[in-house]
């Protein structure tokens, strides 16, 4: 499984304008509602929020992958989001959080939910690779920074 299977370059979000958690939960799923990929946002908004409740999807060293199954759904669906200044998001080492990926599972996938979050988790890993998409000046330049770290591992 490689994140590029499941995010495209329109699919990255440059800079986020929200300031909260919830604030980048609902703007990167409002991206998903624009884009034809979900009809109802607040149920999605929802279902992350709900995980959220359940302990803080910030995994540490500036990154957050919110995610969660939503019923209907055939495919995963991947949003890739950063903000430059940061977010406080209760990641668990405490720090504000730049680099989002959103995952949204098919209700009934729990094994590849499983392997999309272990892949993602595989490839921000890499430091080097956290620098580079923070220095990224654009959308193509992010993709780019994330699709060689993909191939990388």
């Amino acid at each position: 499984m490689k994140i590029v299977d499941y995010l495209s370059e329109t699919d990255v979000i440059p800079q986020l304008e929200a300031t909260t958690r919830e604030g980048v939960i609902r703007e990167m799923v409002q991206h998903l509602k624009q884009a034809g990929k979900i009809a109802d946002a607040e149920t999605l908004v929802g279902i992350l929020l709900d995980r959220e409740m359940l302990g803080s999807t910030g995994i540490g060293n500036g990154v957050a992958i919110p995610h969660g199954r939503l019923e209907g759904l055939k495919e995963i669906l991947l949003v890739f989001g950063r903000s430059v200044s940061g977010v406080e998001f209760d990641a668990h080492d405490g720090q504000p959080v730049n680099l989002f990926f959103l995952l949204v599972a098919p209700e009934d996938s729990a094994g590849l939910h499983l392997k999309a979050l272990a892949r993602i988790s595989r490839v921000v890993k890499n430091p080097e690779c956290r620098t580079a998409l923070l220095a990224s000046q654009d959308r193509a330049g992010l993709f780019r920074v994330i699709r060689e770290e993909d191939e990388r591992n």
